[in-house]
């Protein structure tokens, strides 16, 4: 990792060139204001369609003639490393059609363009705003890898036992990208992992983890029950870890008060217990299945827990937001009326 000195101190008499690679299917909505927001950024723009059937080619054509078409196979992966292969400057920056960089990052982004120097490779940004457009990853504001050095040097390192070094060199910048998308795209990514799991039979464990996390956001009933195999799958593997086995048994919870399974449901719940620091979600699960008994008393024991005594591990919302807006549901059928007011009165 280099410093913010060792940027500051750099003087280079001309700037790095970038290629913006975007992957894109039906973004008319959205591409024109990404693309606005990148133009005096990027020396070229390669744009890869993966099947649109609105105007994103045209669109994309009023910016670059390096549009692409890629044949859809349920591989994003396959489709970054196709608008890579094409770009042909310094740095390729990764763009999704759905982000939109401000005047403010705009002049950060140039003045990285002006300063940074050529041993970084990777070059984080921070993207924002994912909760406010309810979106996969559970965070406000994290760095991300988003601007890559096209072609790689290798160097050899140590003055005894020489290697090559193989981390590549980071820098962790202040430029924020806004994510701003105008629909949820739940729906596109459960199929995908749905295949993906036929295909190959498992997941990555970050994707396994985006998968829980996505449950937790967008997830409806029929998503949690086709997951479930996959997940129990999971839950009986011996090198399972502790913080894998929270999402499994979340997840796993879930599925069984939705099928009205009393003993699989506490099961994940104990476990969940068991391994110490119970998650918020798991205690909202708890609130739901007493309100679904018509036991509102210990529901708002449960909810209030998940509110105030513990932490979430898939969705931030399961604290404080969710459970207080059941706990307030329950005050309204104990015809608590006030009660119920005080707690809508703090989702305002």
């Amino acid at each position: 990792m280099l410093s913010d000195q060792s940027l500051e101190q750099a003087e280079w008499s001309v700037m790095i060139t970038i290629s913006v690679c975007l992957i894109v299917k039906d973004e008319e909505a959205v591409l024109a204001r990404c693309m606005d927001s990148l133009k005096d950024i990027a020396d070229e723009f390669i744009v890869v369609d993966t099947g649109s059937t609105d105007q994103t080619k045209q669109i994309a054509l009023q910016y670059t003639s390096l549009v692409y078409d890629f044949k859809w196979d349920d591989d994003f992966s396959a489709a970054r490393n196709f608008s890579f292969s094409k770009a042909t400057k310094e740095y390729i920056y990764a763009a999704d059609a759905d982000e939109v960089i401000d005047e403010v990052n705009r002049r950060r982004f140039l003045d990285l363009k002006r300063v940074l120097i050529p041993e970084i490779e990777i070059v984080q940004m921070y993207y924002t705003n994912q909760l406010q457009y309810n979106t996969t990853y559970n965070f406000d504001r994290e760095l991300r890898p988003k601007l890559y050095k096209r072609l790689r040097e290798f160097v050899w390192v140590d003055p005894l036992h020489e290697t090559v070094r193989q981390e590549p060199l980071l820098y962790d910048s202040d430029i924020e990208i806004i994510h701003m998308p105008e629909e949820n795209h739940a729906s596109r990514d459960f199929s995908t992992l749905k295949k993906t799991l036929e295909k190959h039979g498992t997941l990555s464990e970050k994707l396994r983890q985006m998968y829980a996390r996505e449950l937790f956001i967008a997830g409806e009933e029929k998503d949690f029950l086709d997951a479930e195999k996959f997940f129990l799958f999971l839950s009986e593997q011996s090198d399972c870890k502790i913080d894998e086995l929270r999402t499994v048994h979340c997840i796993l919870a879930r599925a069984a008060r939705i099928r009205r399974d009393t003993d699989a449901f506490y099961k994940s719940v104990l476990k969940l217990f068991a391994v110490g620091d119970p998650p918020s979600e798991i205690c909202y699960e708890l609130g739901v299945y007493y309100m679904s008994k018509k036991e509102e008393e210990e529901a708002i024991l449960w909810f209030y827990n998940a509110a105030y005594e513990t932490t979430p591990y898939l969705n931030l919302k399961y604290k404080e937001e969710y459970p207080i807006r059941m706990i307030a549901a329950c005050y309204k059928e104990l015809g608590d009326f006030e009660a119920a007011r005080t707690y809508e009165a703090l989702l305002k």
